[in-house]
């Protein structure tokens, strides 16, 4: 009977993170997605853009490979994919800082967002996602450390699809912060449901939410600080980026 309740709960657990997978994954393609269909960006774009979306979109793909293989049983496949990732992630952190770079310089970030927080706290949580994950594939023996550490690092990166799906202007001057916040959910329904199954949370989700937090607030106050604004301005200077305004604005005749 014993072992049958384990496996009972092993199966209820594994359907939890595969349906929190598809969720995560639902909202970063929706984000980008509404933003195509709202005319808001476009496939013209430099190649710097198309490589880091071709890399941030083929981890989607191996990320809901990774939970349908496990929920399948196929452990052999999910452990060779699992390899994978140990290239995958490392790609993503550089196309990720690349592009935040580029976009900085290019246009300062998105209007609502302040640039040194779109910056600074950008990268600060691209590498937090970085290291969770790395983290999570190298608990791979310890199912419960593993999994709960990858849902962490794949909520980070729900902040972009959540900020294309909500009014992000009218949150100024917090959409940042906001935005953030927002991605917290994620973690915070995978403690409710370990609390709710188990009768305690999971240690995997307090070191991994934990980091995360820590990494937000540490990288907000080294963006408002005077190294902040200093690394802000040196990134920018002598780009186009370097027009716009520090804070968050609302550009002249701009409208919802």
């Amino acid at each position: 009977m014993a072992t049958l309740a384990q496996r009972g709960a092993g199966t209820l657990g594994t359907r939890f993170f595969t349906i929190m997978a598809f969720v995560m994954a639902g909202v970063i393609v929706a984000g980008f997605t509404f933003n195509l269909a709202m005319g808001r960006s476009s496939f013209a774009l430099p190649l710097a853009f198309h490589v880091h979306g071709m890399i941030f979109m083929g981890w989607l793909g191996l990320y809901l490979a990774q939970v349908v293989t496990i929920a399948g049983g196929n452990r052999a496949l999910h452990i060779q994919l699992g390899k994978l990732a140990y290239l995958w992630i490392p790609a993503m952190v550089a196309a990720g800082t690349m592009i935040i770079i580029v976009s900085a310089r290019t246009s300062g970030g998105p209007f609502f967002f302040a640039k040194n927080e779109f910056l600074v706290s950008n990268l600060a949580g691209l590498w937090a996602f970085g290291g969770l994950a790395l983290w999570a594939l190298r608990t791979q023996r310890y199912t419960g450390w593993h999994r709960r550490l990858m849902l962490v690092a794949m909520s980070i990166l729900t902040g972009p699809g959540l900020g294309r799906l909500l009014p992000m202007p009218l949150f100024i001057p917090n959409a940042w912060t906001i935005a953030i916040l927002l991605t917290f959910i994620f973690p915070v329904i995978g403690m409710i449901a370990d609390k709710r199954r188990d009768g305690r949370v999971h240690p995997a989700y307090w070191w991994g939410l934990g980091i995360d937090a820590g990494v937000f607030v540490i990288s907000m106050v080294i963006a408002y600080s005077p190294l902040g604004y200093a690394f802000t301005e040196w990134v920018v200077a002598g780009t186009p980026g370097a027009e716009r305004p520090m804070e968050a604005f609302l550009p002249p005749g701009f409208s919802m």
